[in-house]
């Protein structure tokens, strides 16, 4: 079917969940404006320090107000962090120490974790390499979380239990709020000195809490996804018990400096804004994600969530099933964006990743997944993977232009 016949009929089809997320998108944006009330957040707050970022009040005061958000004791809101991985190393690296194991409760994580954990790659000072162990508890036949091994599967020695709440680049279902919190209740009772730890990545506002608020010790994520609202120049964030995110902020900077230290080189006003604008920015990703799933469920291709479910990230899978369609379709998505839409995306590998990748990513900040952006790495069973997306009608529009280049190789 052509796309400019498929995309509207879409879009009247998931007019009430585009309601359903509007009222979702009004409550979030409610909660961060009292926040921001409560903690008298003002034009003051947009100033900046130099050097060591001593006495940063707009710093100081974005620490509290990010933590209140998240339901946290306290927040380590910094530009220094280059990626959520880099937040998540540090909260790993932090609060690990030799001896100790980290536990993976949901399969394998993310790509750009294995060479932190040292299941892929030596010599760079990865947790294995400090003597710190890892374990993963493998999904069921379904992509499930093994609930009947979880209740046992917490020894003396697992000092940190990882729960990743995107589904990263494995065929799964993302985790809700609900799931994670039966996690952390299952994990807390075999031993309650276990850290609960989630990657947070992708999933911030797309409920109405956050990990922490049901029980998360740690949460981490990067400030160039949901919580940036697209406008954040870099940066990330870790959340939770002060004593751990201390503990996190001295692997950041050092230790004796923790969360004191990190100038924010004028950065204040748009960690502002940027969260203020993403409960709205996150809607409207979600919105995206229900239109993907539907075009392409509808085009008979395998999608992750399907086209009704909830949402439970900023994240659309699609299985294209071949590395022809998954190279023309993230073509499509780089050709409609508003930056480098003259640049043709080509396969090839970046560091973290284990395979070869092919990337759409016309976006205003580098790398921003709070903009539309498509990437899958290219191995069977070639899915794609769309995150993110500042109004759904540009995500329809080069969702157009991918139907119909996904067409164009079917009729060849």
């Amino acid at each position: 079917m052509n796309g400019k016949l498929l995309i509207p009929a879409a879009e009247k089809a998931l007019s009430l969940i585009f309601n359903v997320i509007d009222g979702q998108v009004k409550g979030n944006i409610r909660r961060v404006l009292e926040i921001y009330a409560r903690h008298r957040v003002g034009v003051r707050h947009f100033c900046s320090v130099s050097g060591y970022g001593h006495d940063d009040l707009g710093r100081e005061t974005l620490d509290k107000v990010f933590a209140e958000i998240m339901g946290a004791e306290a927040a380590a809101v910094r530009v220094q962090f280059v990626s959520g991985t880099h937040a998540i190393a540090c909260a790993l690296f932090g609060v690990l120490r030799p001896g100790d194991e980290m536990l993976s409760v949901v399969g394998a994580p993310y790509d750009t974790l294995e060479e932190v954990i040292g299941t892929r790659g030596t010599g760079q000072g990865s947790l294995k390499e400090f003597g710190i162990s890892y374990r993963e508890l493998a999904l069921t036949s379904d992509g499930g979380i093994d609930w009947d091994t979880l209740t046992h599967s917490i020894a003396s020695k697992t000092r940190l239990v990882l729960i990743q709440r995107s589904c990263g680049y494995s065929w799964r279902s993302s985790l809700s709020l609900a799931e994670i919190e039966r996690i952390i209740e299952i994990v807390k009772r075999q031993n309650p000195n276990t850290i609960c730890f989630v990657d947070n990545c992708y999933g911030e506002f797309v409920e109405d809490r956050e990990p922490p608020a049901v029980g998360a010790d740690l949460v981490a994520g990067s400030l160039i996804k949901n919580p940036g609202g697209t406008i954040a120049t870099g940066g990330g964030y870790v959340a939770g018990r002060a004593d751990l995110v201390e503990m996190a902020a001295c692997r950041l900077t050092a230790p004796g400096i923790g969360s004191s230290g990190g100038a924010t080189y004028d950065q204040n006003r748009l960690l502002f804004q940027g969260l203020f604008l993403a409960p709205q920015m996150v809607g409207e990703a979600m919105k995206g994600n229900h239109l993907t799933a539907y075009v392409f469920d509808k085009l008979g291709y395998p999608v992750n969530p399907l086209p009704m479910a909830p949402r439970r990230d900023v994240i659309q899978a699609i299985k294209l099933g071949s590395r022809a369609k998954s190279i023309a379709f993230c073509r499509s998505i780089q050709q409609n964006s508003p930056i480098d839409a003259y640049v043709d995306p080509v396969p090839g590998n970046l560091h973290g990743y284990e395979s070869e990748l092919i990337m759409a990513g016309g976006t205003f900040i580098d790398g921003s997944t709070s903009e539309f952006s498509a990437d899958g790495p290219l191995r069977e069973p070639y899915t794609v993977f769309c995150q993110g997306g500042t109004h759904w009608a540009h995500i329809s529009i080069a969702l157009e232009a991918a139907v119909d280049a996904i067409n164009a190789i079917d009729s060849l």
